[in-house]
């Protein structure tokens, strides 16, 4: 996705219009606009911006499609040491313009539904829903970036992981055996 496009990203459009005419759209959204993104993630900068580039386009089916990318500069909140990690999300989707469940469950199985009203979509809204679907669910800093990594050591000081190790040794429970095999 280029640097380039800094414009703002139209919040509602006709989608349908824009597929017949095989429309792409490119610019930005700021990320402060999305209430539900902004409550999911740690926070980001005063001015970030979530850059987006939509493809709209009709298959061989004359199904309308949309297609996108974005990108989104936020902090996350590291599930190891509870401090700030800085990521970039990213996301690709491909998406199929529906206007009612029915058509929706008619769409093929690669193809997740974006429900419209017959002639307007909200794209901040599809942006937002993206963005929270490609959050990670417990993100976490590299375990060598991670600020508690020292306290990880003392648990595990070998970085192996937390695993316990199976014995070789003798089981407990093999006098038992023997007893399963005499008879009374």
């Amino acid at each position: 996705m280029s640097n380039a496009s800094s414009a703002e990203l139209p919040k509602i459009v006709d989608p349908y219009k824009l597929a017949e005419h095989n429309s792409v759209l490119e610019g930005s959204i700021p990320l402060r606009a999305l209430p539900r993104f902004r409550d999911a993630v740690l926070g980001f900068d005063d001015d970030a911006a979530c850059r987006v580039k939509l493809s709209f386009y009709m298959d061989s089916q004359r199904r309308r499609i949309v297609s996108g990318e974005l990108e989104a500069p936020v902090n996350l909140e590291c599930q190891r040491c509870m401090g700030p990690m800085g990521v970039v999300l990213v996301s690709q989707f491909i998406l199929g313009l529906v206007t009612s469940d029915e058509q929706a469950q008619g769409l093929p199985r690669d193809l997740e539904p974006f429900l419209t009203d017959d002639f307007s979509a909200d794209l901040w809204s599809m942006v937002e829903d993206e963005l929270l679907l490609v959050l990670a669910p417990y993100p976490l800093h590299e375990r060598g970036d991670c600020p508690a990594s020292e306290e990880l050591e003392a648990y595990e000081p070998d970085g192996s992981s937390a695993e316990p190790e199976e014995k070789t040794g003798d089981n407990p429970f093999s006098v038992l055996a023997g007893l399963k095999n005499t008879k009374h």
